[in-house]
Order: structure tokens, then sequence, then C-alpha cells
């Protein structure tokens, strides 16, 4: 699959890699303002017999780097691996070498769907989480161990209830929502939704307004992330996160 561009080449461009079985492209095309080129390129495929092994091999380093140098020179500013489970399966150390890698493949500015959910979720003054993902186990105890490496105390975690990993592409914003106010603790500051392959964008200001609190997804924080590298701002009206600005 080759690279696609997700916005008009105007004034800033930033780069995505996806995996190789995204298909959410029009998801994350609503938060790229028009004033933003965005390129998106997409890892090799990997064979895999079961959700841990799947993200294992799309955690490694090596497979970033073809999609991370052809995004360099193409010209792209800022660079995201755009994978959350990929990004944290190996931990707070894993994520770090990920972005290192990146940076060695020829990105100027290297971030991950992860590490992007930490800074988003410190952005909103989020400590203790309730979270929602449609990983089996063990990658949801990975999720929570990779939260808690990052100072957070994860209260609730709350799965989809998914019968394989293909499945997530099938999911709705209805269902990510009702499952979201029903994954919801008293305790939880702020609540988490992860996989970049879950739609989100309508459903986070009605989840905030509901909840009283803040609601990060994945790829709502990687694309204000990615665009915050690069002195923009995503569109989301409504959005906690992003009415924070850069």
């Amino acid at each position: 699959m080759g690279p696609q561009n997700l916005g008009a080449a105007t004034k800033r461009h930033v780069g995505v890699v996806a995996s190789y079985d995204f298909t959410r492209q029009e998801e994350l095309r609503r938060w790229i303002p028009a004033s933003v080129a965005c390129t998106l390129t997409f890892t090799e495929e990997v064979s895999y017999r079961d959700n841990l092994e799947l993200v294992s091999r799309l955690g490694r380093p090596g497979l970033l780097a073809a999609p991370v140098n052809e995004l360099a020179k193409r010209g792209a500013e800022a660079v995201a691996y755009l994978c959350t489970a990929c990004s944290f399966a190996d931990g707070v150390a894993g994520e770090r070498a990920l972005r290192e890698a990146m940076r060695g493949h020829g990105a100027r500015q290297a971030l991950t769907t992860s590490g992007a959910v930490t800074g988003a979720l410190r952005a909103v003054g989020a400590r203790r989480l309730a979270v929602v993902h449609p990983y089996q186990e063990p990658v949801d105890r990975l999720l929570a161990a990779y939260l808690e490496g990052s100072g957070f105390d994860v209260v609730a975690l709350t799965p989809l209830g998914l019968d394989a990993v293909e499945d997530v592409y099938t999911v709705n914003e209805q269902q990510v929502l009702d499952t979201v106010v029903g994954g919801d603790h008293r305790e939880a500051d702020a609540l988490f939704i992860s996989c970049t392959a879950l739609p989100t964008y309508e459903a986070l200001p009605h989840l905030e307004e509901r909840l009283g609190k803040p609601v990060i997804s994945a790829i709502q924080a990687t694309a204000w992330a990615l665009l915050s590298a690069v002195g923009a701002q995503a569109h989301g009206p409504r959005q906690r996160l992003l009415c924070r600005g850069p």
C-alpha cells in the first residue's frame, strides 16, 4: 500500500506510519487542518497467531525503517507511528526505542501513539485513569503496565469484548460510546480509549459532557501531538485536549 496524502500541501508537512491493516484513514483525516499536508504510509505485512504476536511484531523498530525513511525523503517535518499496542507492548523503554529508531531512519521529530497518549493525559491533568480497549489477554495487562510505568494509576480496565483482532474495524462509534460510559469509574479523573482503529471523533465531546471529565482517544492524541510538533493545532470542536492548543 503506497503513501497517501491526507491534506493540502500549503504550509507544514507531517508524516504518519500506520500498521499495514489500518483502514481508518478518513477518521485520521478529520483531525488534520487544511493548512497541513499529512502523508500516510504503512508497515509491511506481518504474520501472527494471536493479538500478542501481532503487536510484538509490529513493535519491532526495524519494521519502521522503510516507511519512515520514505516520509523523511518526502519532507515530513515530524513523523508518528500510529499504533497504540505496537508502541506499548515493550513498555516505556520499548516506546523510547521506537522513537530513537525512527530518528535513526531519518525522522526529524519522531513520536508514537503511546507516547502521544501519555503526553495528552498529562496535558489534561489526568492521574487516575479508566481505560477502554479492544485487546485480548495479555495485551490488556501490557497496556495497564505501560500506563502505570508512565506514572498513572489505572482504576478500571474495560474490554470491548471482541472475539478476534480483525473485529476492531467493525466497531462503530455508538459501541465505543456505550462501552466508555459503562467503563467509567468514579475515582477516574480521565478516561482513555486505546487503539487507533476505533472511531471516536464525534463521540469524544459527547462523552466529555456526559461524564464531566476529559476523554482521550489514541488517534486523537496522536494527531494532537504530531500537529503540535510542527506548531499546528488539530481540528476537533469541543474536545478538551484540543482546546489547549499546541
